[in-house]
């Protein structure tokens, strides 16, 4: 049973930083493939962030581009997502995504609140 579990949300002033992770377990590092991260706000659909492929290649939603990096370490099975000057917009519950074996899983989600 894959399971992935995130961590590092929580309050934040405007300008400052978080560093999400998301851990992967109940599968060899072989069977991942790409890994991102997605975000809803209150009242709004769920949107893509960031996602990473297996080797390494990035892609980013515009409004993250320039503050937010995604990163994974294969041999942890974890997914980073380093973001730099937060804004009240980014506040949402961030979700892990992860491909393994070409099923998709999602973590439980953690909270992101940026304060003005």
């Amino acid at each position: 049973q894959v399971r992935l579990v995130e961590s590092g949300g929580g309050l934040v002033q405007a300008g400052g930083s978080l560093r999400l992770s998301c851990v992967a377990s109940g599968t060899s590092f072989i069977g991942i493939n790409a890994m991102g991260w997605y975000r809803q706000a209150p009242g709004k659909q769920r949107e893509l962030v960031a996602v990473i492929t297996r080797g390494g290649t990035t892609n980013y939603a515009d409004s993250v581009k320039g503050r937010f990096t995604i990163s994974r370490d294969n041999a942890k099975k974890t997914v980073y997502l380093q973001m730099n000057s937060l804004k009240p917009e980014d506040t949402a519950a961030y979700y892990c995504n992860v491909d393994v074996w070409g099923l998709d899983y999602w973590g439980q989600g953690t909270e992101v609140t940026v304060s003005s």
